[in-house]
């Protein structure tokens, strides 16, 4: 059997975000950059962005999305919404790292 008949999908976006935010912070240092400013650390930016693949959204939607699901931002440890181009440049700098983003 194939580990991907095995594992459980989850269409919980709570749960998704969970689970990227653990497999990222095995991953991932916190932050890109010594001087970064510190606001959201990388594997919360890296859930964020895999839960808005899975929406098939733009990053104005998933910020939309973050603002109206407070129990997906608690899941994320969120203490405010990202804007849109937060999202857009870690993407960016993910990508350039070779991490896949997708579902």
């Amino acid at each position: 059997m194939s580990a991907l008949t095995t594992r459980p999908m989850t269409k919980s976006p709570v749960r998704l975000a969970q689970e990227a935010v653990r497999a990222a912070r095995k991953a991932l240092p916190a932050y890109s950059a010594v001087h970064s400013p510190k606001k959201y650390t990388q594997p919360q930016l890296f859930a964020i962005l895999v839960v808005r693949q899975c929406f098939k959204t733009d990053y104005r939607g998933m910020v939309q999305l973050l603002s109206d699901m407070r129990e997906l931002r608690e899941a994320l440890g969120l203490k405010q919404v990202p804007h849109y181009s937060t999202l857009c440049y870690a993407e960016e700098r993910l990508l350039k790292k070779g991490l896949s983003l997708r579902c």
